[in-house]
């Protein structure tokens, strides 16, 4: 999500900006002079007064003879460094240069090329940022915890801390007698002292890795085991959860039998750890053999989990895991290639989890986030898949929605278009040939195009180095062809693109059955093959990674055969492509609505939540006046109240598609219908959850506990903050505490913004509570007034990325005034690495504006026709 800058005065300027721009950040990286070898580490953290002391050797090979040597440190106080030349110790003096995280250190004589050995003696801080070695808490005690991605391995040990800086790494950690230690091997000796009440665990020699996949983690940490193609898996927590580990221990034996299988390269590692954190910005992080999660991504009880919180842990353990093969083992060369680790876990996390639970009927969810992605990607303000980033803060905005959503849903369309086994043959051969080492992305398409003998380059190059998504409009058929018209395509109408864009696009055409007829689109106007089927529906299987429009004949006949003549996945990419089309103007509100209510009916969650995730837009953004807003209420009511009541009660024999379902259904009529016997029957479920999880259906429970949230009381506010304080179950305790950010009334709105920045949640927690009251229609306003007058209290919770959650959050208001109000807010006060959130979020505004002005009108059209 690159910042744009819109208008300079002139070209001359721009060029400047660019100029600089490039200059100031290349000067961030390290010379390619000097390459490390390995590392011997051995940290002493102090628990209690939050530092450690750090003893270090790096091999090295100097390229070329130098009298000083640069690489990376930050928040490091260096007591001694030193090198020896032909048996003679030579000392350096160090120089730090904070704003670039460097230290030089400088010999006063040169150095021969070659290999040499530096000897480091330093300190550190154990911060509170949750970023490089930092401090964890829980009620009881602190522990020591890393989080290296993308650029805080510096933060516990000067280095070389690039990704195609790759290395072996001896790690020794020295902890308190009762403590024990995790790193990214096994351990390989536990020797007391070297002073009384401490003993020392060293860990087996890791293979070749980057540094920011190193981890330690320091503490009273517990485990349950297994095993899986002979390879010792355990899941960590602290002592009061680790019972909660034995989901994700089962999850995981699953996935790293079906990943040996699949990539025909074994586990790389000697063991696999999975360590949930109780303090952890990120939903997890896949440090080579040591996987660090937070705590609700992993930890579950299986008797009362919902069916979400399942199919989460088993998506973030196969996505981690994903990434022993993909980012750990085969590394990108540089963070501008980053998804070749994250859109490859995000594509690959699916398969093994579908073949476990079949039931769960994945493929369905694959279709939705499919859409969503689409919807990013078609904003006025997107990037490539590969764009630049050289400073910590432009790697930092690459984690979003693109790397991981588009370059995933890239590489399902190319699956899907070259057929499973090829394209698994394809990935095999990539990761044979680097194994170890780095790799770009012309490296993994070219082995894709080699294996394959198709045009997978072309394809792939034109979605990663293009920003945006083509439109794909068809024409009438003629015989066996069809004419199809390629451009880019915005949700917004009046968005518009610089110069022409055109893809290389597999369209792939349902035929017969569940068969497609694929085809490559080529040119910006071309004639494409029609197969012998009654539709013409040109995203068979709901892969694609583009939009599309047809005639309304074809259009009308779509509709007709929505449940008969398309699979799910299909229906929910004609149902996302509908709602995609009315937010730039192309179809009417009240045509999608028609489409929302053929599908009421069916019997898949994933569908009518699609369905529904538009009727709440339209509900909240289109219709301006409480007389439209009641009017939708009551067609929702009136439409879904009937499927609801057809589920019937919960049953343990109901299918976790149907659980869903029921919660769904129950959520939109509660929720969008304000349907009284439905929030009445919220509130009597919600008590009933909190007071025993295991005495109703965990799914639709938490739904209730929402729209109770929303219709709740001061008492039903006391009892979630209660339950947020002491529940040892994570699913439980923060579903609680996201539900104060639910309720609407305005003095319980107050005390749930005071107690998120009272220091009473966790930093990691206090960004996601602001967001869920930006983005709330009852909610916004008040706390969009509440962060402006206590922004010091608010920006000292924020953490290194959160930031940006609150500053996207403020992307949820549809008026020019609150927009001026937002841009001009966080441009006196920036906030660290979330430039590309404002733009989207002031750009989110304009597109809510405009969607409400040509979109209003026929809503009311449609209103008016259903009296």
């Amino acid at each position: 999500m690159p910042h744009v800058i819109r208008r300079l005065s002139s070209l001359a300027c721009l060029s400047a900006a660019i100029l600089l721009a490039t200059s100031s950040a290349h000067a961030q990286r390290l010379p390619q002079s000097v390459t490390p070898e390995h590392y011997t580490l051995t940290l002493t953290p102090d628990l209690k007064n939050a530092t450690f002391t750090g003893s270090e050797k790096i091999d090295v090979v100097l390229q070329q003879p130098a009298d000083s040597i640069t690489l990376n440190a930050a928040e490091i106080k260096f007591q001694s460094v030193t090198t020896s030349i032909a048996g003679k110790e030579m000392k350096a003096t160090v120089t730090t240069d904070e704003q670039k995280e460097q230290a030089t250190f400088n010999f006063g004589s040169q150095l021969p090329a070659g290999p040499l050995t530096l000897d480091i003696q330093y300190t550190g801080i154990l911060n509170g940022q949750l970023r490089g070695f930092y401090l964890s808490k829980t009620a009881r005690r602190n522990y020591a915890v890393t989080q290296f991605e993308p650029t805080d391995a510096r933060r516990a040990f000067p280095s070389f801390d690039e990704p195609a800086f790759k290395a072996t790494f001896d790690v020794s950690l020295v902890v308190d007698k009762g403590d024990t230690a995790i790193s990214n091997t096994n351990i390989v000796s536990d020797t007391p002292g070297p002073v009384d009440g401490k003993h020392t665990l060293h860990f087996a020699t890791t293979p070749k890795m980057s540094t920011y996949l190193v981890a330690f983690l320091v503490g009273d940490f517990q485990c349950t085991t297994g095993e899986s193609d002979g390879v010792p898996i355990r899941g960590c927590a602290t002592p009061d959860k680790v019972e909660l580990t034995k989901y994700a221990v089962q999850a995981a034996e699953f996935v790293l039998h079906y990943y040996d299988t699949y990539f025909g390269i074994k586990y790389p590692m000697p063991k696999l750890d999975m360590i949930a954190l109780p303090d952890f910005e990120a939903g997890a992080m896949e440090n080579f053999g040591a996987i660090t999660y937070r705590e609700t991504d992993l930890l579950i009880d299986d008797k009362t989990a919902s069916v979400g919180a399942k199919k989460r842990v088993g998506a973030v353990v196969a996505h981690e895991m994903a990434h022993q093969w993909f980012g750990d083992m085969v590394t990108m060369q540089w963070w501008n290639n980053l998804w070749l680790n994250e859109g490859f876990a995000t594509w690959m996390e699916n398969k093994p989890v579908a073949a476990w639970h079949p039931e769960w009927k994945i493929s369905q969810d694959v279709a939705s986030s499919l859409d969503s992605t689409l919807n990013l990607d078609a904003q006025r303000v997107t990037r490539t898949i590969r764009a630049q980033a050289n400073t910590p803060d432009e790697i930092n905005e690459m984690f979003d929605g693109i790397t991981y959503g588009k370059a995933g849903a890239v590489l399902l369309m190319v699956e899907n278009y070259l057929g499973p086994e090829t394209f698994r043959q394809g990935v095999h051969n990539y990761l044979a040939a680097h194994m170890y080492g780095n790799a770009t992305a012309e490296d993994f398409w070219n082995a894709q195009t080699a294996n394959s003998h198709k045009p997978v380059d072309k394809i792939m190059e034109s979605f990663v180095a293009q920003p945006g998504e083509p439109l794909l409009k068809f024409g009438q058929p003629q015989g066996n062809h069809v004419a199809v018209q390629q451009q880019r395509f915005f949700l917004s109408p009046s968005a518009k693109g610089e110069g022409a864009q055109s893809w290389t696009v597999p369209v792939c055409m349902k035929s017969a059955g569940a068969q497609k007829d694929c085809e490559v689109l080529t040119a910006a106007d071309q004639q494409l093959s029609v197969p012998q089927s009654p539709l013409l529906f040109a995203d068979a299987g709901g892969t694609g990674y583009y939009r599309y429009s047809y005639s309304k004949a074809e259009y009308d006949k779509l509709l007709g055969a929505v449940e008969t003549g398309l699979t799910p996945e299909e229906r929910i990419s004609l149902i996302g492509n509908t709602w995609a089309l009315v937010r730039a103007d192309q179809i009417p509100v009240g045509e999608y609505l028609k489409l929302a209510a053929a599908v009421k009916d069916d019997d898949n969650a994933a569908v009518v939540s699609t369905a529904l995730d538009g009727v709440r837009v339209a509900y909240v953004e289109i219709a301006e006046s409480k007389a439209d807003r009641d009017a939708i209420a009551a067609w929702v009511d009136k439409n879904f109240k009937s499927p609801l009541d057809r589920l019937g009660a919960p049953s343990p024999s109901d299918s976790p598609d149907k659980r869903e379902l029921r919660a769904i259904l129950f959520g939109a009529v509660g929720g969008i219908g304000h349907d009284s016997e439905v929030i009445a029957q919220a509130k009597q479920l919600s008590q009933k959850y909190l007071a025993d999880p295991s005495s109703v259906d965990a799914t639709l429970a938490q739904t209730a506990t929402a729209i109770a949230a929303t219709n709740g009381d001061a008492a039903y506010f006391d009892q979630l903050q209660k339950v947020a304080e002491t529940s040892s179950n994570p699913e439980i305790q923060e579903g609680a505490l996201r539900l104060l950010a639910y309720f609407k009334d305005p003095a319980l709105e107050q005390r749930a913004l005071d107690y998120t920045v009272s220091g009473k949640v966790r930093n990691q927690d206090s960004a996601i509570q602001l967001l869920i009251m930006l983005s709330g229609h009852n909610t916004r306003d008040l706390a969009w007034q509440y962060i402006q007058q206590n922004w010091d209290k608010v920006q000292a919770q924020l953490t290194t990325m959160s930031g940006s959650y609150v500053v996207g959050g403020a992307g949820y208001f549809c008026s020019a005034d609150k927009r001026d109000e937002v841009q001009q807010f966080f441009t006196k006060h920036p906030v660290h690495a979330a430039q590309r959130a404002l733009t989207r979020a002031t750009d989110r505004i304009n597109d809510c504006i405009e969607l409400r002005s040509v979109q209003g009108p026929k809503l009311q059209e449609w209103i008016a026709a259903q009296k």
